[in-house]
């Protein structure tokens, strides 16, 4: 499995489903890879085409399959509001290191609440060590140190 980072550009959301009775919502999402989580800003007022422009940074380590989104609605006096959620497989991010903002299908118990826009690149770990067992250091010219045994 890609060891390494994942960047991801949360770009903003459109057509999202208005939970908000009286004005506009205000949305903010949670991004979660594996066990780290991260949290946008709120977008007040902003209701169902926010925009953030913000970017968050994941470690990638062995078992990360996917990234995992949740937009809700912060409330004021009451508990906030589940608007919708995407799942986003990461392997084709492994294999091609960068994915330009595109728009994921929001869902809500199984139903279209929307699409959220996210630029997603992944940088792999570099490795001291290569396939020969060499480091470069030691590779490089021919031996380490020099000895005084002549």
């Amino acid at each position: 499995m890609p060891r390494g980072t994942l960047e991801v550009l949360l770009v903003g959301a459109k057509g999202l489903e208005d939970t908000d009775f009286l004005g506009n919502m205000d949305p903010y999402v949670t991004l979660t890879c594996r066990t780290q989580e991260r949290k946008s800003s709120v977008a007040s007022g902003q209701g169902t085409q926010p925009k953030w422009n913000e970017n968050f940074t994941f470690t990638v380590s062995d078992g990360t399959k996917e990234l995992k989104i949740r937009i809700m609605d912060s409330d004021f006096a009451t508990s906030d509001d589940f608007v919708g959620e995407a799942t986003i497989p990461l392997e084709p991010v492994f294999m091609e290191r960068s994915h330009p903002p595109t728009a994921y299908n929001v869902v809500k118990d199984g139903k279209f609440q929307g699409e959220i826009q996210l630029g997603l690149t992944f940088k792999p770990e570099i490795n001291e060590r290569h396939d020969c067992g060499f480091d470069y250091e030691e590779s490089y010219g021919g031996w380490k140190h020099s000895s005084n045994d002549y």
